[in-house]
């Protein structure tokens, strides 16, 4: 598959007034050392449980934090409201689903739940692309963890249906996607639906595969579609 290149994540707009990601690097055994952003609200107070948001970045020429510069760009301007820590690390392996790179995010996750108090019952996983991908093995596989997903641009691979959307999640695709073809992630939330998961479609027009700045506003109104379940 064609990969995505930094610039294109690059030559988004970002609001400057929304989180600051600090890069950083966590050695992880039998892994290697993943290199990481992490973006923690301004404000919190020693041991006042936030969000969780794991940002899984796409492909492209990584270089290194990647994952953080996706991040500052895509998310944290689409679900700055949410008032999450956000930790977006580079995948050390070629896929998200992986082994090492599932082992990799794991760690991290752990590391970020010793330092900042987090709230189990709202952890949400994102990505676009390679990343969106990565989405759905994570829900896959870790349907304990994360309470909400959103999926962007992105093929449920390899997945049994019957282990996706466990939990409330967004799918966002473009029609106009050249790269990965819509039809196959409408016929999966076609099927998720049919298994009564709370599940959600957006199809967006006009937008390439390229353009991930025209799934900021999408991204956002899945973040409050989220927040709305997870205010329950």
């Amino acid at each position: 598959m064609k990969l995505l290149l930094l610039a294109a994540l690059l030559g988004q707009s970002a609001n400057p007034a929304i989180g600051r990601m600090q890069n950083r690097t966590l050695a992880v055994p039998d892994v290697g050392t993943i290199t990481y952003g992490i973006s923690v609200p301004p404000g919190v107070k020693p041991g006042e449980a936030r969000p969780l948001i794991l940002a899984l970045h796409p492909g492209g020429d990584r270089t290194a934090f990647y994952g953080s510069a996706f991040a500052r760009q895509i998310v944290i301007p689409a679900l700055g409201d949410l008032g999450a820590i956000v930790v977006a690390p580079d995948c050390p392996t070629r896929s998200w689903s992986d082994a090492p790179a599932d082992a990799g995010v794991m760690a991290l996750i752990e590391r970020v739940r010793k330092e900042h108090a987090i709230d189990a019952r709202r952890v949400l996983v994102t990505g676009f692309s390679l990343g969106g991908r990565g989405t759905w093995s994570m829900v896959s596989r870790h349907p304990d963890l994360f309470t909400a997903a959103i999926p962007m641009a992105a093929s449920v691979g390899t997945e049994p249906v019957d282990r996706l959307a466990t939990m409330p999640t967004y799918i966002i695709h473009s029609r106009n996607d050249e790269i990965v073809p819509f039809e196959p992630a409408e016929r999966n939330f076609r099927q998720l639906e049919s298994l009564r998961r709370e599940v959600r479609f957006e199809a967006l027009d006009g937008v390439g595969h390229f353009q991930m700045g025209g799934y900021i506003e999408a991204l956002r109104r899945a973040g409050q579609w989220v927040n709305e379940r997870w205010s329950r």
